[in-house]
């Protein structure tokens, strides 16, 4: 019993020394933001931009997170910016599911608080949620120890992604919707995605935060054609989808799918009978139903075959994730003449090109929460990119329909939309370039600008 007492004596006076030093610490690193993301800091774009941006204003930022996927250059190349890998544990192969679960969720307790502390202490430490499970906690409980300030940026709710696995009646969702909203009233500040989600989290969560809309970084804009030609003949290396159908008759010239380049003069031109360029970008996840995008594109191809007027597509769909393989299989059963469909992952300097190279953008993204909006258009309407989007809640905080893209609810109306805007391509008077020519007309405000008016005052004024 003494031996416990001296133990626990210990044990107490320790946490005592080390809340202590970090308050000391924490005087002189008054200018260091801990940025955390309990997931891929590659795909995880609005965080780098906190990132970046707190740099840019002469933060020094830790940014913690999973590195499985390169991050942009300009993060990787910032002095100011430190990436620190977290550990990913992969799921047990024995036991049961809430077992795998709960020894998971405790590892990244225990890991990521290790990790914050072993870190210089922070201003303010920035978190992404989701996922929120268990890093809202262990954040706080570290701004706790070291006198930080904890701002959640509330992307979506973790319990609602949850939900489309396991069902919204599930104990594991119930419980991550109560953790989620209690702890989230344990932040100093909160930033959200929508005017939605804003109002959803002061009504039914108790919780004020500020909309800071998505906006596009700098490097997402139209692609000059020679490097439109320098990305297509790269791509077309790994990606048939790309290469060129017959081989020019002159040697001095350099073809692809879409353009073609004199070796003499260096200048690149489309190709007159070029096919559309179609990109979508997903996270492979339940979100988001591309057999609604394969069944418009089975009509497209009807419609070719019936002597439409319509060229013929590439369908580029980038990304990651646990449903690729299940749609990819899909894909393969198409048997398509008239469309070649392709799911390349880009390094992160291709993907701003691809988007920039592209005619017409498709959005697949359906919100759990029906709060947040898809990334993937602001990265595309900054890119001058038209959209075609699947409707949900507040997605009209974003697309608006007839004037920077188009709203569907299924694969019909999808369907028709791509014969209306691929009719006779590539017409300049064509639908499509209208909303190209709306997109280089309105105010593409862009991520910096838009952080120096919403969050750099708050910060600054806490």
């Amino acid at each position: 019993m003494a031996a416990s007492c001296v133990v626990l004596l210990a044990l107490a006076l320790s946490l005592l020394l080390l809340v202590a030093w970090k308050r000391w610490q924490w005087g002189r690193a008054a200018r260091h933001v801990i940025v955390v993301v309990l997931g891929d800091v590659g795909r995880s774009p609005r965080m780098q931009y906190h990132a970046l941006s707190l740099a840019k204003r002469g933060f020094s930022v830790t940014f913690l997170g999973f590195c499985t996927s390169k991050p942009h250059d300009e993060l990787l190349q910032s002095d100011r910016i430190q990436i620190v890998s977290l550990t990913e544990l992969q799921r047990l192969a024995v036991g049961p599911h809430i077992l795998q679960y709960g020894v998971k969720v405790v590892f990244q307790a225990v890991h990521l608080l290790w990790k914050l502390m072993c870190r210089k202490p922070a201003a303010y430490i920035f978190l992404q949620n989701p996922p929120g499970l268990p890093a809202i906690a262990v954040c706080w409980f570290a701004c706790c120890l070291c006198g930080s300030k904890l701002v959640i940026d509330w992307h979506n709710y973790g319990y609602s992604i949850m939900g489309l696995v396991h069902g919204p009646g599930h104990p594991l969702v119930l419980l991550a919707k109560w953790y989620e909203k209690l702890c989230g009233r344990l932040s100093h500040l909160n930033l959200c995605v929508t005017n939605a989600m804003r109002e959803d989290l002061a009504e039914n969560w108790g919780i004020k935060a500020v909309t800071v809309y998505d906006k596009p970084a700098s490097f997402f804009k139209e692609t000059p054609l020679d490097l439109q030609h320098q990305l297509f003949m790269k791509l077309s290396r790994t990606y048939s989808a790309f290469r060129a159908c017959s081989e020019p008759s002159d040697s001095g010239m350099e073809r692809s799918a879409f353009t073609e380049r004199d070796a003499q003069s260096g200048t690149v031109t489309c190709l007159p009978r070029r096919p559309a360029l179609l990109v979508s970008s997903t996270s492979w996840t339940e979100d988001e139903d591309f057999s609604i995008l394969l069944a418009a594109l089975e009509k497209f191809e009807q419609l070719i075959d019936d002597g439409e007027s319509l060229p013929p597509l590439v369908c580029v769909i980038t990304g990651k994730g646990p449903l690729k393989e299940y749609y990819s299989h899909l894909i393969c059963q198409k048997h398509f003449q008239h469309i070649q469909v392709c799911t390349p992952w880009l390094e992160a300097e291709d993907y701003p090109l691809l988007l920039g190279s592209a005619d017409l953008g498709v959005c697949l993204h359906r919100s759990s929460s029906g709060l947040d909006l898809p990334m993937k258009v602001v990265d595309m309407f900054g890119c001058c990119l038209p959209v075609c989007a699947v409707n949900f809640q507040c997605l009209h905080e974003l697309v608006k329909h007839e004037e920077n893209g188009l709203v569907f609810e299924d694969s019909e109306e999808l369907a028709a939309q791509l014969q209306m805007l691929f009719s006779k391509f590539p017409d300049p008077a064509g639908k499509l370039n209208q909303f190209c020519k709306n997109l280089r007309e309105s105010e593409q405000l862009r991520w910096d600008e838009s952080w120096k008016r919403t969050v750099l005052p708050l910060i600054t004024d806490t």
